[in-house]
């Protein structure tokens, strides 16, 4: 089992930056993919960035990109999402996922096995 928890939500004007943190506990030995996802109310959830634990390869969702950067810290089993030039359509709750070895699809939530709790970013006009 492993147990995410995200911190670092919170609310920001358009422009602004919010730096997400995920600390991973439990069995986190082997690799692993992870994630961040977002949904916003009436919304799908829908991935944002994700990265590779083995290897280190990031992905960004489109409308991110430039914006935001993933990053691990594997000796303290901690995701980091930080988003610079924040915008009101990136207001959602945000979620850490990780899915052990092969994760298929790194922006399909059906990919990943764990999951946080969430944590709320607002960004104002």
């Amino acid at each position: 089992q492993v147990h995410l928890v995200e911190s670092g939500g919170g609310s920001v004007q358009a422009g602004g930056s919010l730096r997400l943190s995920c600390a991973a506990s439990g069995d986190t030995r082997s690799s692993f993919c992870m994630a961040w996802f977002r949904q916003a109310p009436g919304k799908e959830r829908e991935g944002v960035a994700a990265i590779k634990t083995f290897g280190g390869s990031t992905y960004y969702r489109d409308s991110v990109k430039g914006r935001f950067t993933i990053t691990q810290d594997n000796a303290k089993n901690t995701l980091s999402l930080q988003m610079d030039n924040l915008r009101p359509e990136d207001t959602a709750t945000y979620y850490c996922a990780a899915a052990r070895g092969w994760c298929g699809d790194v922006f399909k939530s059906i990919s990943y096995t764990y999951w946080g709790q969430g944590t709320q970013v607002t960004v104002s006009s």
